[in-house]
């Protein structure tokens, strides 16, 4: 990767990221310790043990939100520190947010009362768990070993819900596969990642052209690195031709676009410096 995109994208970081994305660049780029990124990363977990004040940014609510909780497992993920009493305190929350089918809602209704972009209004009462984030959460914590007795529920509910009616989502097929990645029945889990790799090969799933507009999903998004599982379901060339248009989006002032309608200009540049986090590791893992 050449020096000049990181030292562009760090200026971008430093001038635009929040704490948060700003440490984690130093751990991931600059050799710097893990313990700032994490006590970043703790101003957003809340007393119950789940995180939330817009750490997701597109909903402003500060209190504990499901999804709050799998984007924190996936930044302790990115820099190998994914346990100890953060983790388990988190645990002990998805409890008290578990559904009777064993799993966790997409969103809890007090998102409602808070300024959040429209697909996060989710209905008051009490919402249904779904696969999107509970097998994301359960895949983090079966990857690092955390054994807690909210695993056990929400892997049955997660191979109910892989192994029911069909689904072409990315933002479900990605939870599915992070979980089937890190279960221990591989013999179960194998034949469940082969069906869904003849979803995501089937036309119109994967945005395969380069120059394609709006909210859609390439390659690098459901392969960001070479060894992820998806990886195998595309061609070199392919991978090449969106790796180089992936470096081609960076901007001038140093960070990556967002391809979404953010609720806020200070949503926005919270977001493009996620992104910009995400460009770089991928670019990074690709040897670019």
């Amino acid at each position: 990767m050449p020096d000049d995109m990181i030292d562009r994208a760090r200026d971008f970081l430093l001038r635009n990221g929040r704490l948060l994305e700003r440490r984690l660049f130093a751990s991931n780029f600059e050799g710097a310790p893990a313990p700032p990124a994490v006590e970043a990363l703790a101003a957003y977990q809340n007393a119950d043990g789940g995180f939330g004040s817009g750490l997701e940014p597109d909903k402003r609510d500060p209190c504990s939100q499901p999804v709050d909780l799998q984007f924190a497992l996936e930044t302790l993920d990115s820099i190998d520190a994914a346990t100890g009493p953060t983790v388990a305190r988190a645990c002990d929350w998805l409890l008290t947010v578990t559904t009777d089918e064993g799993g966790v809602p997409f969103a809890l209704p007090s998102v409602n009362a808070y300024p959040h972009a429209p697909w996060w209004a989710v209905a008051e009462g009490s919402p249904p768990a779904r696969i999107n984030p509970t097998a994301a959460i359960a895949g983090m914590l079966l990857k690092h070993g955390v054994a807690h007795r909210w695993l056990g529920p929400a892997t049955q509910f997660c191979w109910r819900a892989i192994e029911g009616a069909p689904n072409s989502e990315f933002h479900d097929l990605m939870p599915m596969i992070a979980f089937l990645d890190n279960v221990p029945d591989r013999a179960r889990a194998n034949l469940a990642l082969a069906a869904i790799a003849e979803v995501i090969a089937a036309p119109g799933v994967v945005a395969l052209d380069v120059y394609a507009a709006g909210y859609v999903h390439k390659p690098l998004e459901w392969a960001p690195r070479p060894t992820s599982f998806c990886r195998k379901l595309f061609d070199d060339a392919v991978i090449e031709s969106h790796l180089h248009a992936l470096a081609a989006r960076q901007q001038d002032d140093g960070g990556w676009p967002i391809f979404w309608e953010p609720i806020s200009a200070g949503v926005a540049l919270e977001w493009r410096g996620v992104v910009t986090l995400q460009a770089l590791r991928t670019l990074r893992a690709y040897g670019r």
